[in-house]
């Protein structure tokens, strides 16, 4: 685990690994760079950069939440570059991730090599957001990480297609056992800031996704998203045709990305960019 101090003096954590053309992962909302940890181990020939984000994971929090938006995100990112000495690197972006990646393409293209984004797009379905604003900021009532599989196993029925024990590894990387209690693994002020935002109008996204013109492009969708539409993917193709594309099966929104239609693509993206 390695750190560094942005600009306005928080510590952020990230991890460096590998050698290749350097792939900076950018977590979602609520995630932290372990969701990466599974493709990691599952790919070669780039240099690997998983950080997370301010406020989640072993990152520190931001005392003013307002700091929480795509914008500051996305000059993290770029300070993280600046800080390990990158001029250029691609970004593999999930969820929020990939809407900070697009954002980037708009103000500072000459810094991206390529981007793949995670079940994200232009268009965020409504449904999709407000599943998230269900459990945004709130710890379960659990005392178990078995207790909070369960309860995600039992939540996600016919949209994942998955063993217990992988609800258990995602129970580990989204909750910390504190005192007998759950606990969030990101600052619950998140909520607050998602909130403040939803009071502005709206922005139309699909300039930010248009500003990827001539960037290497991948998408990943899950085959029962509810945040990614299929119309939202296919608008998306239609717009670049040459974009790498794989719905993957037996996945909402996230695709864990170590299955085999995620690292089909992956490998195609990482050979774009080579």
């Amino acid at each position: 685990m390695q750190k560094f101090t942005t600009s306005d003096g928080l510590n952020l954590v990230y991890k460096d690994e590998g050698a290749g053309p350097p792939v900076l992962c950018l977590n979602g909302l609520t995630r932290n760079y372990h969701d990466f940890d599974d493709m990691a181990a599952a790919i070669s020939g780039v240099r690997l950069i998983r950080m997370d984000s301010r406020g989640r994971g072993q990152s520190e929090f931001d005392p003013d939440f307002g700091n929480y938006t795509v914008a500051v995100e996305g000059r993290d990112a770029l300070e993280l570059l600046d800080h390990l000495g990158i001029e250029k690197s691609a970004i593999i972006g999930t969820s929020r991730g990939g809407i900070i990646a697009m954002l980037l393409a708009a103000t500072a293209k000459h810094r991206l090599s390529g981007v793949l984004l995670n079940d994200i797009g232009p268009d965020l379905a409504a449904g999709g957001l407000d599943r998230i604003m269900e459990y945004l900021g709130k710890p379960p009532n659990s005392t178990t990480f078995e207790e909070v599989a369960a309860a995600l196993a039992a939540t996600m029925t016919g949209f994942f297609g998955v063993t217990h024990h992988r609800w258990l590894v995602e129970a580990k990387r989204l909750f910390k056992l504190e005192n007998g209690r759950m606990v969030l693994r990101y600052d619950a002020k998140l909520r607050d800031a998602v909130l403040a935002g939803a009071s502005n109008l709206a922005p139309d996204l699909w300039p930010l996704f248009d500003a990827m013109n001539g960037l290497p492009l991948a998408l990943l969708r899950g085959e029962n998203s509810d945040l990614l539409t299929a119309a939202s993917a296919a608008e998306m193709q239609r717009r670049r045709p040459d974009m790498l594309f794989a719905e993957v099966k037996d996945r909402a929104h996230i695709p864990f990305l170590d299955e085999p239609e995620s690292l089909s693509i992956i490998n195609a993206f990482i050979e774009r960019i080579s």
